[in-house]
Formats: structure tokens, sequence, C-alpha cells
């Protein structure tokens, strides 16, 4: 190397070494700095929540999943943490999610079947740096009482919301149970604030076998929870629950003032009111069974008018009958109603043929029985002369003797 002025001038190994040195510098200064990332990142970590616990209020199946807040680093006690909840009966496949700011979470589940759920803390990305940075897993599972067999529990439970105004649940007694076993009903939904007993319950020698129940304010689109459990002295009887809404068992009355209209052009005009009750029109559906002489066809619609065309402009008789049902705009599900009176469109043309046919074939009984009363008539007339006439020779032989 040598020296010029203020500068040194360097041979060409020497500036290779000096390109190592560099490079080697560089590398160091990047693995220090993304070093002390990755080790401050992998150093970040949460708690999961404390006590949680699933509580059963007595609410027929309406749970409430709570918990703790969990013990936060004095790095992260300003920081807004988040809880994520999975829940499910311990027999379905798939989870219930729900992420949280709050402490608890209500929900309803079928309490015939165990239930378990797990809830962990997620840190938001404004305390990580942008990671995302979960805790370990919390579990809690719950079980009802399952005393008694489970053939003791009531079977074939069916309720019906008549009209969207009553409602109607029945059932089956279960199978060998003793004969003191009897059955209680108890309801809850959202706006009661405890489960209410049935109030008129349907008997059959002596056993509760249903549910009368009394007018149900602002229950409709709320999970409706029911629980049927029995007691005798000589067993257990299992309890058994169920979970509905009232409007997707609505069962409404059947379309009423049913009109059927023929036209010239063979075309069938039906018209029918809407059914009696509370339940806003637009919210039927209706379904048209078409009795052509001895063919039946069926038909669907949103509307209480209908036009179709008959099959066959030979045929003598059409009859119609209507049902109803709540359709998807106002539920899930509903009940057909029952059908309506059958409506009939007869035929009259026969009548006039045969009174046409008949005109003929009346002329000539007509004229036959003339004719025969003319010649009886005759004849008699006939058989008093004859008969006067041998009197009257019969008289002047007695004078002469």
């Amino acid at each position: 190397m040598d020296q010029v002025g203020s500068f040194k001038v360097l041979k060409r190994g020497e500036m290779t070494f000096l390109h190592l040195d560099t490079r080697y510098l560089y590398t160091i200064l990047l693995s220090t700095t993304f070093g002390c990332i990755f080790s401050s990142t992998t150093e970040i970590k949460v708690n999961p929540p404390q006590h949680f616990e699933i509580v059963d209020r007595g609410y027929l199946g309406y749970l409430s999943f709570q918990w703790k807040p969990p013990l936060s680093p004095d790095g992260f006690k300003d920081c807004a943490v988040e809880y994520e909840l999975k829940c499910r009966n311990n027999d379905s496949a798939s989870w219930k999610t729900i992420i949280t700011k709050k402490l608890s979470y209500k929900v309803g589940f079928d309490l015939n079947k165990g239930i378990e759920a797990k809830v962990r803390t997620i840190l938001p990305q404004q305390c990580t740096n942008g990671s995302h940075i979960q805790s370990s897993w919390l579990e809690a599972t719950y079980w009802t009482s399952s005393q008694g067999n489970v053939a003791t529990k009531v079977q074939d439970m069916d309720c019906v919301y008549n009209n969207w105004q009553y409602l109607f649940c029945s059932w089956k007694p279960g199978t060998n149970i003793p004969l003191d076993t009897n059955y209680y009903l108890f309801y809850w939904y959202d706006g009661l604030d405890r489960a209410a007993e049935c109030a008129e319950y349907l008997k059959a020698t002596g056993t509760n076998i249903g549910c009368r129940f009394p007018s149900l304010k602002s229950a409709d689109y709320k999970d409706f929870y029911i629980c049927v459990n029995g007691s005798s002295e000589s067993m257990s009887i299992m309890s058994n629950y169920f979970i509905f809404q009232l409007q997707n068992i609505v069962k409404p009355l059947p379309p009423h003032y049913l009109m059927l209209t023929l036209n010239d052009s063979d075309e069938i005009n039906l018209k029918w009111t809407v059914p009696r009750g509370p339940i806003p029109a637009r919210c039927f559906i209706y379904e048209v069974a078409v009795r052509e002489d001895d063919t039946t066809w069926m038909s669907s619609t949103v509307d209480n008018e209908i036009f179709t065309t008959r099959m066959s402009n030979k045929s003598h008789q059409i009859c119609i009958s209507i049902r109803s049902k709540v359709n998807i705009f106002c539920s899930d599900d509903g009940i057909w109603s029952e059908w309506s009176e059958e409506k009939c469109w007869r035929d009259n043309r026969w009548k006039e043929t045969l009174a046409y046919s008949m005109l003929p074939l009346g002329f000539a009984s007509l004229f036959l029985l003339s004719t025969l009363l003319l010649f009886f008539y005759n004849r008699r007339a006939l058989l008093k002369t004859i008969f006067n006439t041998n009197k009257e020779v019969f008289t002047q032989q007695e004078s002469c003797c």
C-alpha cells in the first residue's frame, strides 16, 4: 500500500479483504436486528381466561358461559383483550364460535345431551406489533342429571301453534313405567322471569298427556324451551327437553268462501278469501287440489286466486279444495291446515241432451196412451150398446111368455 498525500492507495488483494469485512459487518448487523425482533415476538405470551364455567339458571336449556380475565404481564395491562368461545352439544361435529370482549355469553342448548365448551384469550394486533397471539384453551363441560331409564321419558312430543294464537302440546307416556307415574310440563322463553308450569293439563286415565297453553305474549321468533319431567314413588322418571320457535309450528285455518268460475274458453278461475285470524295475508302459501272427473292434480300459489285450464272440455265435473300454510317469508317451516270443503262445478249439458232426447219419446208415449184410452173407451161404449140390446130382446121374450 502506498500513501499519496492524505489518501492511501490499496493493492488489489487488500481491497478484497476490505469488501469481505464490510459484508461480514452487514451480516452481523442484520442478524442482530431480526434476531432481536424474532426474540421479542416469541417472548410475547398471553394467559388463558380464569374460572371458566357453564351456569344453568333454570331456563331449561338457556345456559350462561362465563369466565374471569387472564393474568396479564405488566407490559399488557392496558391492552383490551378479546375472547374466542367455542361451544357445542357433545354429539355435534361443528362448533358454535363467538368472538367477544365481554366476560360471558348466553345461548340455548339441548339438555338431553351433554355440552362442551372452550375459551381462550386473543391479544389485539396493536399490542403485538401486528402479530396474532392467542392463549391456550380453557375447557368446561356440563351435563344435566340423567336419573331414570331413558324409556321412561315422554315420547312422540307434538306441539302445534293453532292459527298463530293457541299453543297445544301432546305426548305419549314412556314405556314400562309404574301405574302411579305422572308427567309435568315446564316452559320458558326470553321475556319470562322464570320457568312456568302448564296451567291446563289434558289427561287420559288420570295421567297428564298434554298441555293447553295460555295466551303467549311476545313469544314469536324466540327459542321456546320445554321440559317434561315425571314422578313416581317406585322409580325415577327421566326428563325430556325440547326447543323450537312458535312461528315454525303454526297451523292456520283453511281458506273459506271458495268461488269457481268456468269461462267459455275452458279457463277455470279459482278464488278464495284469506283464512281468518291474526296471520297477515303475505304470510300464506296455498296448495290447490283440482279433481276433474277421475283425475286429480295439484297447484301451489302465494295469491288467493289462480287461473288454470281444463284438462278436457269433455269433463262433466270439476271440484276444488284448498289448504294453507305459513310461507318462508314469515317462518322457516310450518304445518299445513286441514283441507277446505270441496267446491264443485257440474256440466249440465247432459240434462239438456237428455231433455231433447226424451221429448220425442214423450210425445210417442202420450200418443200411444191416448190411442189406448180411446180404444178402451170405444170398446166400453160398444159393449154397453150390445148389453142394452140384449136386455131389450130378453124383456120382449119374457113378455111374450
